[in-house]
């Protein structure tokens, strides 16, 4: 196999999407007629992307809106508060039914808002379609709310019920800073301070669940600690409860068995230019371009389009039912496919990233993409990975930032010896030094070579670069 492409040259002067520039817009394109994915591999390690069988590449120095490649490494990915909502809605609206109050169709967009929220938008990375604004704008709400409070965290609730601890900080053997004080207060005036407080329903189940434990070990000792006398609702509890839900965790909680919806997913290979292989030290269900369809009680709601690759899972783009906006099913697919690379990272080591396409500092709508943490850009002039976080100062300071902080580094796969290039000409292949003898126009050496140092040196010598 070998990947055969046509290129197209430089489009410049057209409009932007992002900024709504008429003439801002700069880039290069090739028409991929066949495709290996060790090639597109090594091309989006180069900021290249493809749209279809257009495969483009930014020219990130004159573009209005530069954009950068950017990779998640799903190993090391923990979900961020917003995530876990959508996860949780989901979960609520297979389980009972629930659909969240509000829409996310008709709330704006606020480019003002907070870096850390705007760059959790849940627009989907693939055809960036505004999605669930309202799990945010929720979050920053809780944020604010937070803050506002007293800094110092005040005694849990179970602890106010024990006479033994009142006015006391636990395990320190301090007095507390902030003594509650019970009051009764006047009529209408709010909750009797007398009476024990109220709780919820979860705590009380873990009370149940600690005494019930206590029940069954008389010695006293409960989840690794000593009881010492006093009451349950006290003890720390087990430190792996202390861990955070893994993402599988989240996704893939058991329903109850009258649950009120079914998801299923089916993948599929579809139709593109990347040529499926299935190699014996490959994930089961090969390389290639897959649909991914969920099928809510059998009928399809969404599909996304994704590219599996040597070492990554690359998103391409989600169609999905708009009456089901509610899901956020951009957000929702995201995490869908980051456990997926999960999954085939254990048997194919070496496939341990999702890409996710281009982030665009200079769009808020876009810099969500940077909340899916730990995550790298890529250096639009050396093409190596830089972590985000030491690249968003540069970003704030200049749309297009080289970031590589070493003044010396070079591109390493840069065209040094463009008469290797390959040639499909007038159906034989031929080096590009070969080939270049038979041509009396400028421009097309020109075009040959602008091609070479896009594409980069291993590229060219192993794609078929047609000229007619």
């Amino acid at each position: 196999m070998a990947s055969v492409v046509e290129y197209k040259g430089l489009r410049a002067g057209y409009h932007c999407g992002y900024c709504d520039s008429k003439e801002g817009k700069a880039s290069c394109g090739m028409w991929a007629h066949s495709m290996t994915v060790q090639d597109y591999q090594d091309l989006i390690d180069r900021g290249w992307r493809r749209s279809g069988k257009y495969v483009y590449k930014p020219v990130m120095n004159q573009t209005c809106c530069p954009q950068y490649t950017i990779r998640c490494r799903p190993l090391q990915f923990q979900p961020s508060k917003s995530h876990k909502k959508v996860l949780k809605k989901m979960l609520k609206f297979l389980a009972q039914g629930e659909v969240p109050k509000g829409s996310c169709e008709d709330e704006p967009m606020d480019s003002t808002m907070d870096d850390a929220v705007a760059g959790d938008f849940a627009l989907i990375n693939k055809l960036d379609i505004q999605c669930d604004l309202k799990t945010l704008s929720d979050d920053v709400k809780e944020s604010l709310e937070s803050k506002g409070k007293n800094s110092k965290k005040e005694e849990p609730q179970e602890l106010l019920q024990s006479q033994d601890f009142v006015g006391e900080k636990l395990g320190s053997g301090e007095p507390s800073h902030s003594v509650k004080v019970h009051t009764v207060p006047k009529p209408g005036k709010g909750a009797d301070l007398s009476k024990p407080p109220c709780r919820k329903a979860k705590e009380i189940r873990k009370e149940r669940k600690r005494l019930k434990l206590m029940q069954q070990n008389p010695a006293g000792e409960l989840e690794g600690f000593q009881a010492q006398g006093h009451p349950s609702s006290l003890f720390p509890p087990k430190a792996k409860s202390n861990q955070p839900k893994s993402l599988e965790d989240l996704i893939f909680e058991s329903l109850p068995e009258n649950a009120s919806h079914k998801l299923e997913f089916t993948r599929f290979l579809c139709s593109s230019p990347l040529e499926a292989e299935t190699p014996p030290n490959g994930p089961d269900c090969g390389y290639g371009s897959f649909h991914q369809q969920y099928w809510l009680d059998g009928k399809i709601i969404a599909v996304g389009v994704i590219d599996i690759l040597p070492n990554c899972v690359s998103s391409v783009y989600l169609y999905y039912d708009p009456d089901y906006s509610f899901l956020s099913l951009g957000v929702y697919s995201a995490l869908r496919e980051i456990a997926f690379t999960r999954q085939l990272h254990e048997k194919t080591s070496q496939l341990s990233y999702y890409y996710m396409g281009f982030y665009i500092h200079s769009c808020p709508k876009m810099k969500y993409k940077g909340q899916y943490r730990p995550s790298d850009l890529l250096c639009p002039e050396t093409y190596v990975w830089v972590p985000i976080e030491q690249c968003l100062p540069s970003l704030e300071n200049s749309k297009y930032c080289r970031f590589n902080q070493d003044p010396e580094a070079v591109d390493e796969d840069r065209s040094t010896e463009p008469d290797r290039l390959q040639v499909f000409h007038k159906r034989a292949i031929m080096p590009y030094g070969v080939y270049k003898k038979q041509q009396k126009d400028p421009s097309e050496e020109a075009a040959v070579l602008q091609y070479a140092s896009l594409v980069g040196q291993k590229c060219s010598e192993r794609m078929l670069l047609f000229r007619n």
